[in-house]
């Protein structure tokens, strides 16, 4: 019997549970993110049938052709690198932007923000592998960009975001994942900021990351399947 879209998330879904219940933590502590990048409308609709509510996209391009095609009461986040020169679509298009990795982009999206009469959630991204060919601030670099936030009105950074070398084995993405906690934890002590979500954890690894405090997990494969991009 072929398995269904139903079938995925369901198994997801026992999975966030297990490992919230390893962790101690509760069910509704992790938010997840159906990845529909590559998929169009009809796969979102679908899925949406099914319950599921909030969606990350990679690209503005994409979520702007798609989006319009969608259900009006589902969330939107952009979960892929944004150019501060798409900052005012990103912020016409989406509820939340989870990989803000400069202070020029973090103001640009302030600003798109207040001209859309909105208030938009950020995450920084934080490059904590210190890997070359990643996105992200580095460790030392996220502190400055802290220090601006405390002053801006329609795009408050709420949270940090990450993404951990590949590997297949999840459990060596624990490391990553827990500096980025300590980071977080750290920061909001210095700065005051509540940064009280942490993005983290993708198909293979986010029981991992539930584990170690993650509140938004974005899955993709485990849901959709494999994709030919």
């Amino acid at each position: 019997m072929m398995e269904t879209f139903q079938d995925r998330w369901d198994q997801v879904r026992t999975r966030m549970a297990a490992a919230c219940a390893r962790a101690g933590r509760a069910v509704d502590e992790v938010q997840l993110i159906a990845v529909s990048k590559t998929y169009g409308a009809d796969v979102v609709r679908a899925a949406a049938e099914c319950g599921v509510l909030i969606f990350g996209e990679n690209k503005v391009q994409e979520a702007e052709a798609k989006i319009p095609d969608c259900p009006g009461h589902l969330a939107w986040h952009l979960v892929g690198h944004l150019q501060s020169n798409k900052a005012g679509r990103a912020a016409a298009l989406f509820d939340r932007i989870h990989a803000v990795d400069s202070l020029k982009l973090l103001q640009k999206l302030d600003d798109a923000a207040a001209a859309e009469g909105k208030r938009l959630p950020v995450l920084l991204e934080i490059n904590v592998s210190g890997e070359s060919s990643k996105f992200g601030l580095a460790p030392a670099a996220a502190p400055d960009v802290l220090a601006a936030a405390g002053g801006l009105a329609h795009a408050p950074v709420v949270g940090l975001m990450t993404m951990p070398p590949f590997a297949p084995e999840a459990e060596k993405a624990r490391p990553h994942f827990r500096r980025l906690r300590a980071l977080r934890d750290e920061w909001c002590a210095r700065y005051g900021l509540p940064l009280a979500e942490l993005s983290m954890g993708m198909s293979h690894d986010f029981e991992v990351a539930i584990e170690e405090g993650a509140t938004w997990i974005r899955v993709g494969t485990a849901l959709f399947g494999g994709r030919g991009t």
